[in-house]
Order: structure tokens, then sequence, then C-alpha cells
């Protein structure tokens, strides 16, 4: 998209049925110049076939901690790929209750609980400063039968959601305390590891608050279950800064019980 068309589109874009700022967006980045693209696009993509995705055109948007990528019933418009910091998604219980779903990072793809409805059944709020790339479902779609091997690479992505949400299942249903903490850190640690960062030395951007909500464990029990790690040498903990000191006796922990 030339920039004199990506300026009117800004202008008139809206998200949410809410008008967006073009302060709220950055310029494009093509898809084949950027430095996540092996953790959001399939890796076996031919340049032709590379190109056709760079004319996507995706567009850049910012958000700060605390604001909404998308709300609760909003309509289903475009799949994001986060391109820095991070996300939560939750869903609102009728009480009023905030329940947390899932923490996103970079390079990983959000909305998908949108697709089968139109609708989206849970909201994304950021967790710090970030930027997302956003991607038109209905190009995508079209974008994908003409590359098999994005349309296989969309069907793994929803494929890891079913695999995550059978994971959270295990965890809520099965596991005690400190080895539903110990597999959320050991989760973490993966993912870091995946973008070439540390798998032992990570801050946290969640509060001991929303990692209780998402382990379905009150404060409490998760702030003495960091506490308890810390003092048998398994983790440091400064504040949100976690250093993993001994991985194996962590990774242990999920068997203590078995």
């Amino acid at each position: 998209m030339c920039p004199v068309a990506l300026a009117s589109f800004v202008t008139t874009l809206q998200v949410s049925d809410v008008p967006l700022l073009a302060a709220n967006f950055q310029p494009k980045t093509a898809c084949s110049s950027c430095n996540l693209a092996e953790l959001c696009l399939p890796v076996d993509l031919t340049q032709t076939e590379m190109e056709k995705l760079d004319e996507l055109s995706p567009l850049k948007r910012n958000f700060s901690r605390s604001d909404y990528l998308y709300r609760s019933g909003d309509k289903f418009r475009s799949l994001f790929a986060i391109h820095s910091g991070s996300f939560k998604t939750q869903i609102l219980h009728e009480d009023g209750r905030e329940q947390v779903t899932g923490f996103q990072m970079a390079g990983e793809i959000i909305g998908l609980d949108a697709i089968s409805t139109d609708m989206h059944a849970c909201e994304a709020v950021a967790l710090e400063n970030s930027v997302v790339c956003e991607l038109p479902f209905n190009k995508l779609e079209t974008l994908s039968r003409e590359i098999p091997s994005l349309q296989r690479h969309l069907h793994k992505i929803m494929s890891r959601e079913i695999v995550r949400d059978q994971g959270i299942m295990l965890l809520l249903g099965s596991m005690r305390a400190e080895e539903r903490l110990a597999a959320f850190l050991l989760n973490l640690s993966q993912r870091f590891a995946t973008r070439n960062m540390s798998a032992t030395h990570f801050q946290l951007r969640m509060s001991r608050q929303e990692i209780g909500s998402y382990l379905g464990l009150k404060l409490e029990t998760v702030s003495r279950a960091f506490s308890h790690f810390q003092e048998v040498g398994i983790i440091n903990v400064k504040v949100r800064a976690i250093e993993i000191v001994d991985l194996a006796r962590l990774k242990s922990c999920l068997n203590s019980s078995r």
C-alpha cells in the first residue's frame, strides 16, 4: 500500500466501531524483513509467496499498558501478530470478576477466538507498551488459498490453541499449587528460549494477581509458592525479575506428587 493510500486508510479505518487516530499507527514493515517472521510465518515460503504476503501490508498499531486491543463482543475483522510487548486475554464473568485465559508475547498471533462466530469471546489487554501487526482476516483467508503452506501454518496455530486450552485444563484439574506455578514458569522459559532470549533470566510482565487468575489460585497461594521456590534455591525473585537457579529441580516439581 502506497503512503498516500495508507494515510487515507488510517483516517477511515474503524475497529470495534470506534474510529482510530493516525497516531496509533506506525509505518508498515514488510513481513519479509521482520525479525519475528520465523515465529509467526511458515518457514518454507518461496520468494514469490513472500512477495505476495508482503502485499498484505500489515499495519502496526501502538498500545500503551492497559489499553484494549479488542473487547468481548467486538466484531471480528482481523488477527493480530504481536510485534513487540505482551498481552493478556481474559473473560469477564457475570459478577464482574475477570478470568485471565492466557498471556501472549512477541511473535504470537491473537484473535483466533472470534473466527467461528465473527465476534470476540474474550478481551485482549496490553501488559506493557506494545506494537501489533493487524492482519485483515478476509485478505489473509484469500491469500492462504493461494499459498498452501500459509493455510497449513494457520491450522497449526489453531491446533496450538487447542493444545494450550487442554494444558490449562490439566493445570486446573490435577496439579497442586506449586506444580501449577512450576509449569507456568517452565512454559515462559521455553517461550523466551524460542525467541533467542534467556531461558533462566526474564521479567514477568503480569502481576501475581493475574498469574493467580490464570492458574486458578488465590494471590496468597501464588505468593507462598514463589517464596517457597526461592527459599529452597530453585529461583531468585526480585519484584518481577525472575532467575531460575535450578532448572532441573523446577522441572522435577511437576512430578513431585506422582
